[in-house]
């Protein structure tokens, strides 16, 4: 199971949310960049980055943030927020992303989001499901949508998605626990069907990423068990609940 730190953007500076409220923005450093190399001096490999002022805006805004961490650190960095256009996907790639996370654009361009996963395939393109109450919520968690999470992840996976980040916002940063039974859920119901060869031609086995809530180092190998591929750590790290030592030892 891969380990991806989380480092989240507003005004250029690495900042936590607890249930994606901006109002309870809390900065623990201001360069991203001193971050990032205290993760990959620790031996992690990957990160998960968040431009917040972009999800707000709709449009990508902290993409030099990316540009000195891409350039400067060996990460590989999958990149969301605010990426509505393919102007904004090309600004994301050209600043050293491996991999874009879309929701929001999922949800209301999916003629573009498909089009964007046959372009780029599958290795480059994650669908960020982010969900209050299995319900869809879009535009930096500000809005509910109508989607039903599964249903939705369903249907992307029919059009060849592989990599699925899944929120659960009500446990996003309060450091509670993940949500276990809804991963489960996810897994069991989103790959159940893809052995049988008529569903296989179109659909790939979901690798899902666990997001939100993570407290302890115990739950980690709890994640793996239930068949994560990732997980991504944000607060438990900067709060000193999970050391970075700790996670040496799984990689």
């Amino acid at each position: 199971m891969r380990i991806i730190p989380a480092i989240d953007i507003i005004d250029g500076k690495c900042v936590r949310l607890s249930k994606g409220d901006y109002d309870t923005k809390k900065i623990y450093n201001e360069h991203p960049l001193e971050v990032a190399k205290q993760f990959e001096d620790a031996g992690i490999q990957y990160l998960h980055m968040v431009d917040l002022d972009g999800a707000k805006a709709k449009h990508i805004v902290n993409y030099k943030v990316l540009e000195e961490v891409a350039s400067k650190t060996n990460l590989k960095i999958d990149f969301g927020g605010g990426l509505k256009s393919d102007k904004d996907l090309k600004i994301a790639f050209e600043s050293g992303a491996k991999q874009i996370t879309g929701g929001s654009i999922a949800v209301n361009n999916p003629e573009l989001f498909t089009r964007w996963i046959q372009q780029y395939g599958s290795e480059k393109i994650i669908l960020g499901a982010d969900a209050n109450n299995e319900k869809i919520a879009i535009s930096g968690w500000q809005e509910e949508s109508e989607e039903e999470l599964i249903p939705f992840i369903q249907k992307y996976q029919q059009k060849g998605i592989e990599y699925v980040i899944c929120t659960d916002i009500a446990k996003d940063g309060m450091l509670e626990g993940p949500s276990f039974a809804l991963y489960e859920k996810i897994l069991k119901e989103c790959n159940q069907n893809v052995t049988s060869s008529a569903v296989k031609r179109s659909s790939k086995s979901i690798k899902l990423i666990a997001s939100g809530g993570i407290s302890t180092f115990d739950e980690l190998p709890k994640l793996k068990e239930l068949g994560c591929e990732g997980v991504i750590i944000g607060k438990a790290i900067y709060e000193n609940k999970i050391s970075l030592k700790q996670l040496e030892t799984l990689l």
